[in-house]
């Protein structure tokens, strides 16, 4: 895997983080976590058609799709 410099800023009083990189560094971050492969690019496609079909439902938590 790639040596990848970024930054992280926590902030406070929230959960949240700001991550920094430049473009080169997120397409190496990226193609290491197989975001490039032809299996993952036919699950977007996928996806993008069950969207548009309607065939989606929005939820709040991971244990909803436990129902």
């Amino acid at each position: 895997m790639a040596n990848l410099s970024i930054f992280i800023t926590p902030k406070t009083k929230r959960r949240k983080i700001l991550v920094e990189m430049d473009a080169d560094r997120f397409e190496k971050l990226a193609a290491s976590l197989g975001f490039f492969g032809d299996d993952f690019l036919k699950s977007l496609e996928k996806a993008e058609k069950d969207y548009k079909a309607g065939r989606i439902r929005k939820i709040r938590s991971l244990k909803e799709l436990r129902k």
